[in-house]
Formats: C-alpha cells, structure tokens, sequence
C-alpha cells in the first residue's frame, strides 16, 4: 500500500540521501493472448484471475525476440488483483514442451511493474544474451506497491488509502490499496503459484531466483532469505541492505540504537513511508535486517543458502548500507558476489548493469 492520497515527483539522492522514483508506465496493447483461471485462488468468481495482455513493443520484435506480456491475477495474501509483466523468451512458444527456469525482478520505491521493461529496458537485455547463446528463462516482473516486499509491523490504513486514493498510471483504487499487508508472501507464494501454473516452468528452488533494485533489492534478499525453499538464488542492485546502519563507518559499521535516532536517520520524506512496514521500535526493525535473516539462516541450514549477487554505484547514497551489509557478509563467512561500479541511484546505472544480474541468474539456474 503506498501512502494514501499523495503523489511523488522524480528526485535524486545522491549521497547522504534518499531516492524516490516515479516511473513511466506502458502502453498494454491487444487483450486476449491467453486466459486462465487458477482454482481455489480465493477472489470473487465472477472475475478472471488470468487475463494475460499483450504489451505493445516498437518497433515490432525480431524473430529471435523475447515476448512482453502483461498479467492480471488474484493475490491471495494481499486480497486484490494484482498485475506482473513477464518476458518469455524466444523459444518458448516454439519448443511447447519445453520447461524454463524462472527469475522475478523486483522494483524500487514509488515504482510499478512496468519499470524493468520501460526504463530499465531489460528485454533489449535479454535478448542480447540469448542472442549471444545464453541461457533462457523466465523473467516475472510483478507490482509490488510501496510494500517493501514484508509483511508490515502495522495494519495500515486500508479504508483511508481509498478515500485519498489520487489516480496515477497504470494504478486503480482497487489494486493501489491492499487490506492485508503480506508482500512477502504475496511474491514468495502467490505470484510464484500463478506463474508455475500459467506456465511451463521448472517449478523447483534450483531453478528460481529472485532480483531487485532499491526497495526491491531489500526485498529480493530478505524474501530468499525467508523462504530458502523457494529460491535458489538472490541478486541486489543499488540495495537498502543496511537499515539500520548509522552514519558511514562500516569497517565495523555501527548501528542506530534508539528509534528517535532512527526517524532522524531517514528523514521526514521517507520515515512514513518505511516506519509502518518495518515497526516501532530496535527490535522490529532487527527482525527485518538482511544481514540478520542470512546470518540466521546461514547458521540454521547453510546448504539452503541462496547463491548472492551484490552491486552498487560508487556514487549512491546507499553505498555505505551495501559495504556494511558486505562487512556482515564476510564475518559470517556467507559467500557472495560483490561489486561497486561508476553510478549514481538511478536507472543510467541500473539499465547499464542490468545485464550483470542476468549473467549471474543464468549461471544459477541453469546449473
């Protein structure tokens, strides 16, 4: 649920700040590719939970071209019908018994699920690896509000989102505002389910990953860390994966201890947008940590450990979160992949390297 009845404009944050993104949707052209209803999904049965639309792409895809499809499904653990875009690629409609691996692609703040594709231009991407004679797979793409892919400490204001609601791009009353704040489960169960059985999937931890940029990149990493059984492999660009870190020291960094240190840290613009997800206090906001959910897991069953891919700009104001997350990482002794390239927090930077987390969720899933 994003906060109800405002509207964000496009800033930067640059270092020692916070980035909102307010992202430019796409065009859904001709309805009717495919439909399905999946039984049991728990939504009125009047409506279709599988309407799949076609996303119109110019100019027109080449023959060796990836599809981009846009769905609506019923999210049972968020109570409304959500929307994802899917890449499917270029074999897929030709080898019909094929079955392919599956990644999904998390956005960041104020974003939606269109992001990927129309800012992001990871179907170019995409392409250009299978081209190449990379692996394919499956690229899911779902909306993922202003959740922080978690289920919130707070109920949120579900009735109040919907008398404020402010109409936007690609977002209606009934899919901006949710009664039943599980975003964690929303992507780790229901859009998993929906996408096994809509398509010819691998459906097995091997062959899943989970990526994100931002917000999204907060959530890829705690969402495989919570669900081991889902995901193989996790990937963070540009990541808040140190929430708690104070100030920039990071070797060892040092953490905030006292949650009016913490509304100060992230400041009136962004502390109503994390404090109802994350909680009201230390405890809460530990209970959420990346670095405490792998190292937990690490201890408890270390061969469920998803396989890591960590970058970052050396411009972004989130560098210090993402060494300090590496810093816990390496005591741990959890492996990772980690790197920091030339970039700010923004999509020049994600659209660049975009083809790097793609590289590594190949390697992954097609081992």
């Amino acid at each position: 649920m994003r906060a109800a009845g405002t509207r964000q404009g496009r800033t930067g944050w640059g270092r020692g700040g916070l980035m909102a993104l307010l992202l430019t949707g796409l065009c859904i052209g001709r309805d009717g590719l495919a439909q399905q209803t999946i039984g049991d999904a728990g939504g009125p049965p009047e409506l279709n939970f599988g309407q799949v639309r076609h996303v119109a792409i110019t100019p027109p895809p080449a023959k060796s071209a990836g599809r981009v499809d846009t769905v609506t499904f019923w999210a049972q653990s968020l109570g409304v019908h959500k929307r994802f875009v899917t890449w499917l690629p270029p074999s897929y409609s030709a080898q019909s018994r094929r079955r392919y691996p599956v990644a999904i692609y998390l956005h960041g703040l104020w974003g939606s699920e269109t992001d990927w594709v129309a800012q992001g231009f990871i179907h170019r991407a995409l392409d250009s690896l299978v081209a190449a004679g990379g692996p394919e797979f499956i690229v899911v793409m779902p909306d993922g509000d202003d959740g922080w892919y978690t289920t919130w400490n707070a109920l949120g204001d579900y009735p109040g989102c919907r008398r404020d609601f402010t109409a936007r791009p690609g977002d209606t009353v009934d899919s901006y505002c949710v009664p039943w704040l599980h975003y964690d489960d929303y992507i780790a169960r229901d859009v998993v389910s929906f996408v096994d059985r809509a398509y010819r999937t691998e459906p097995r931890r091997e062959r899943r990953a989970i990526v994100g940029l931002s917000m999204g990149g907060y959530g890829a990493l705690t969402i495989a860390f919570a669900y081991p059984d889902v995901f193989a492999a996790a990937a963070s660009h540009s990541g808040v994966l140190s929430p708690l870190l104070d100030g920039t020291r990071t070797d060892p960094p040092r953490y905030i201890q006292t949650m009016a240190r913490m509304q100060e840290s992230w400041g009136d613009r962004f502390w109503p947008l994390i404090a109802p997800a994350f909680g009201p206090d230390t405890t809460a906001w530990w209970s959420r940590d990346p670095a405490r959910l792998a190292s937990k897991l690490w201890s408890r069953d270390r061969r469920r450990m998803p396989s890591l891919f960590i970058d970052i700009g050396t411009d972004d104001g989130l560098l210090s979160q993402n060494r300090a997350f590496r810093y816990e990482l390496q005591q741990a002794g959890i492996p990772h992949e980690y790197a920091e390239w030339p970039g700010n927090h923004d999509w020049a930077y994600w659209s660049r390297h975009v083809v790097e987390s793609l590289r590594f969720v190949g390697r992954m899933v097609s081992r």
